[in-house]
């Protein structure tokens, strides 16, 4: 059936002849309709093709956007497609490389932004920086205006020294006083003051015992001794050589030793005297006494040293007794009341210790603070002079008597204390003073009496008997028990003298009883609590390692006391000469320092180098401050150039009289951080501070802290301890950070070279730094602001602690823990004061300092240790800096646990070389006042991050 017959046959099933012809028509219209469409299809194609040529190079958009509406009109051939992709492709490619051009263009454009915005950015922060700068200038101009009128105001000619008040000439020949005015001498009658004038500088000198020898002919001034007073003196820095310059003369008397005849005789009462020998066979020979090249007639400004034996079985005693010494000073342990000029002679300890050195190894430790023994006493009365026995007077033994009896009820009775009381000697000794009438012979020997004293909180003194005021024996008893650590019990101290009672604070040491009240000593006793009973220890230890320990502490004692009475200031302290590591000739590089970024803050002016004054108070320090400079201080044997323990002006007295060197803050009407950032306030004047920074071969290391320190405010000067044997470098740069940088040739590898105190260093305020230390601008000024608060402490940042050993309970540990509580800062990082440099290098004790050689550690624990030893205080620890180490720098020493466990036993070394643990805790830091405090808008804080 055709298509037609198909058709036919579905129309005439569905609707007949007129349905059929009503498809026809459609059909044939479908055919027209198509044909044209056909038609047009290709007359499109034609013309587009003719178009396409002479479409331009800049239509490329529009003419694919046709090929694109022609693509969905008609379908094409194959070759016809294949020109048509590749034309695709070939726009594709420009259209790519277009926009690679356009981004590439966008990206510059883009990095050309940035580069101007940073330096937009730097622009800001450069114009902040000089603003910040031009500030400072401002504040510096009128800070030179302010030093500007005090230096006019002081443009006074330099205080001239005084006349002098004799011509150098040796003293001439007075006429002899008479014998009855020699027991009323004082200075103002007795010494010739026109020799001794306050600047002279106290020059002693000493007549050479081996030729100007006062003693008789049976006797002899002991080798040793005058080796080791010649020796020791020569240390003493008022030495001279020169009689026509000195102020005293010295003359060696004893300890003179008699011939085993010249004994034998005297226990015998034979005499055998020469011309000018004394009664009672006394080894002084009065007349070659006034013989004496310089002895003037009678003997004024002449001192008189009659030091007591060692050996105690022998004993000169009492050799100026009835002797005519005209107006020369005596200096011995035995006095006699009618004999003793109080302010003019002097009484001194036996000499029983070494020439001199560490003495520490002598004394024993001062815990627990309640020994074994409450209360000790060892000893026999010692009866001498048998033919002069009725002087003595029956009264005063009967009060010795009923002592006797209550002490020994007293350690027999019902009580928990224990007593060792020996009131007579078992074997019987020779240990006596043959000068006293009555007085306690000393029993056993040394080593047996120290390890009993060891063993006692007290020990008993009893003053001896008859009118004597101070006998050998009971300066010898003084002497080991403060070497003991047993407190003295003067029984009877009323009626007797202690040593260089002019100076040292007695009662902060000994205790003193009447003998009426015997009965009230064991109250006193008990009454002391655990702390008065080891400040009086501590004290009276400090007393014997100062003043009686040494034939040197005795010798350099008084002198020292002779210059303190007539107000005469001592030798400066010798500095330590500051070498350069550089020869002369050899300039070092400079370089630009790098800048690190600082806060944005005004930190301080920028002031010339302004160095502290230095020895403003040589003649009055001695004289308001002696007390302390005798009984707390190091030693008043030296003039330090400042203390940090001057006398602070009240603040009215800055406004009022004393303004010379003050900045207050805001002029004084006070202010928040602008006008704080412009002057330095405080109590103290304006003052700047010096770095110390000590290096080893770490050179790229140390230039970089240097770097770091460009602009630093209030900054002297910069002293680099160069530890190395090898010297730095030529051809490395050094920083020119706008303050001068001394490199000092250290004499050879020590920690010790850290607290040097260096002539180089001019200012009171040392900053000692570690070469890896990194610390910003305002933690430094604000450290050196805290420290102007806490000048005799130690100011820095890391915070340690001494712990106690929970596992042993009887030692030590270092701790380097984050902790509520610390003892020490490290001066890796930390403000002291120059004075204790002084105090490390002259005072402190040698095995110390060579423990810190030996550990190549611990330097900064043994400061801590000398710091709160004089100061009694615990360090000060500023911000919340934990520690301070560098990032990126080398591993330093501190590292290893070695480190660790050396500082262990650093601690507990220097504990037992002090007799104690002087470090202290605290639980605080210093913060400045307004960190962390809401302020006004207007205002600012002292310091942007502290």
């Amino acid at each position: 059936m055709t298509n037609y017959e198909a058709l036919a046959g579905t129309s005439s099933s569905s609707g007949g002849p007129c349905h059929w012809l009503k498809h026809m028509k459609l059909y044939r219209i479908g055919i027209v309709i198509a044909a044209c469409l056909l038609f047009a299809t290709f007359v499109f194609y034609y013309l587009l093709l003719n178009d396409e040529s002479n479409v331009p190079s800049n239509d490329i958009h529009r003419s694919r956007s046709q090929l694109e509406a022609f693509d969905e009109v008609s379908p094409l051939k194959a070759a016809d497609l294949k020109l048509r992709i590749d034309e695709m492709l070939r726009i594709k490619g420009t259209v790519s490389l277009e926009l690679r051009d356009l981004e590439a263009r966008r990206q510059k454009l883009q990095s050309d932004i940035g580069l101007y915005n940073q330096k937009i950015d730097e622009l800001k922060q450069e114009l902040a920086r000089q603003q910040t700068e031009l500030e400072r200038l401002k504040i510096s101009v009128e800070q030179a205006q302010v030093a500007q009128r005090e230096a006019v105001l002081r443009n006074t000619p330099e205080l001239a020294l005084p006349k002098a008040l004799f011509s150098l000439s040796v003293p001439e020949h007075n006429r002899p006083i008479p014998r009855a005015s020699v027991r009323e001498c004082k200075m103002s009658t007795c010494f010739d003051h026109s020799r001794c004038s306050l600047t002279s500088g106290f020059p002693v000198y000493l007549y050479d015992p081996d030729v100007s020898s006062v003693v008789n002919s049976r006797y002899d001034v002991d080798g040793f001794l005058k080796t080791t007073i010649k020796q020791t003196l020569g240390y003493n820095a008022h030495l001279t050589d020169d009689p026509k310059k000195a102020c005293i003369f010295l003359v060696l008397v004893g300890e003179a030793l008699p011939e085993q005849e010249t004994i034998r005789n005297n226990r015998y009462g034979v005499t055998n005297l020469e011309n000018g020998e004394q009664p009672g066979g006394s080894s002084l020979n009065v007349t070659k006494l006034k013989l004496l090249p310089f002895w003037g007639g009678d003997g004024r400004n002449h001192i008189l040293l009659n030091f007591a034996r060692r050996d105690l079985s022998i004993g000169t005693g009492n050799i100026f007794r009835n002797a005519d010494t005209g107006r020369a000073m005596l200096v011995q342990s035995s006095f006699e009341d009618g004999q003793y000029r109080k302010g003019f002679d002097l009484i001194v300890p036996p000499i029983l210790g070494p020439p001199g050195g560490d003495v520490w190894q002598e004394c024993s430790a001062m815990l627990p603070a309640r020994r074994k023994y409450l209360l000790s006493f060892q000893g026999e009365m010692n009866v001498q002079n048998q033919s002069n026995l009725h002087h003595v007077d029956d009264e005063a033994e009967t009060v010795d008597d009923f002592i006797l009896e209550h002490l020994k009820e007293m350690s027999s009775g019902h009580t928990q204390d224990k007593f060792l009381l020996q009131f007579e000697c078992i074997p019987a000794t020779e240990q006596r003073d043959p000068s006293t009438v009555r007085d306690w012979s000393l029993c056993g020997t040394d080593n047996s009496r120290k390890s009993v004293l060891k063993e006692a909180t007290f020990t008993l003194l009893m003053a001896p008997g008859g009118n004597s005021i101070s006998s050998t024996l009971l300066q010898a008893r003084l002497y080991e028990a403060l070497r003991a650590g047993a407190i003295p019990v003067i029984l009877g101290g009323d009626q007797i003298e202690l040593p260089y009672a002019e100076t040292i604070e007695w009662r902060r040491a000994a205790v003193s009883l009447p003998k009426a009240r015997i009965t009230e000593l064991h109250f006193l006793l008990r009454a002391i609590s655990d702390a008065d009973l080891l400040s009086m220890r501590r004290q009276g230890r400090l007393i014997w390692e100062r003043y009686l320990s040494s034939v040197q502490a005795t010798v350099d004692t008084i002198i020292a006391s002779l210059r303190d009475r007539l107000g005469i200031p001592p030798k400066p302290v010798p500095p330590v000469v500051a070498h350069s590591v550089f020869n002369s000739s050899f300039i070092p590089l400079k370089s630009d320092p790098v800048l690190d970024t600082e806060p944005e803050e005004s930190l301080g002016p920028i002031e010339p180098p302004y160095p502290s004054p230095a020895f403003r108070r040589n003649y009055t320090a001695h004289l308001i401050q002696s007390r302390e400079a005798w009984n707390d201080w190091a030693d008043p044997f030296a003039l330090y150039p400042q203390l940090p323990f001057d006398p602070v002006l009240p603040s009215d007295a800055k406004f009022i009289g004393s303004h010379m060197g003050f900045r207050p803050i805001g002029k004084g009407a006070g202010g928040a951080g602008k006008e704080f950032g412009e002057s330095l306030g405080g109590n103290h004047p304006r003052e700047q501070f010096t770095i110390v920074i000590l290096t080893y071969e770490r050179e790229q290391v140390l230039m970089d802290s240097l770097s770091r320190l460009y602009g630093l405010p209030y900054l002297h000067k910069v002293i680099v301890v160069w530890n190395s044997p090898k010297p730095p470098l030529e051809d490395l740069r050094w920083p020119d950070i706008g303050v001068p940088v001394h490199v000092v040739r250290a004499p050879r590898n020590s920690l010790n070279n850290r607290f040097l105190p260096y002539d180089a260093i001019e200012t009171e305020a040392v900053l000692s730094v570690d070469d890896d230390a990194h610390l910003r601008h305002d933690e430094i000024l604000f450290g050196f602001r805290v420290w102007r608060e806490h000048r005799d402490r130690v100011v820095g940042f890391p915070g340690r602690f001494h712990a106690w050993d929970t596992n042993t309970l009887d030692a030590w540990n270092y701790n380097s823990n984050y902790s509520c509580e610390l003892s020490m800062v490290l001066t890796g990082a930390a403000f002291i004061h120059k004075y204790y440099t002084y105090l490390y290098t002259y005072t402190l004790p040698q095995a110390i300092r060579d423990k810190v050689d030996e550990y190549m550690n611990c330097e900064d624990i043994a400061m801590n240790f000398l710091v709160s030893h004089v100061t009694r205080k615990p360090p000060v620890k500023v911000t919340s800096r934990w520690t301070f180490r560098c990032p990126g720098c080398p591993v330093s020493l501190s590292e290893d646990d070695t480190h660790f466990q050396e500082r262990h036993k650093c601690i507990n070394f220097f504990t037992k070389v002090f007799g104690y643990t002087p470090l202290l805790n605290t639980q605080y830091r210093a913060d400045s006042i307004l960190f962390k405090t809401r302020i006004p808008h207007d205002k600012q804080k002292c310091f942007k991050f502290i």
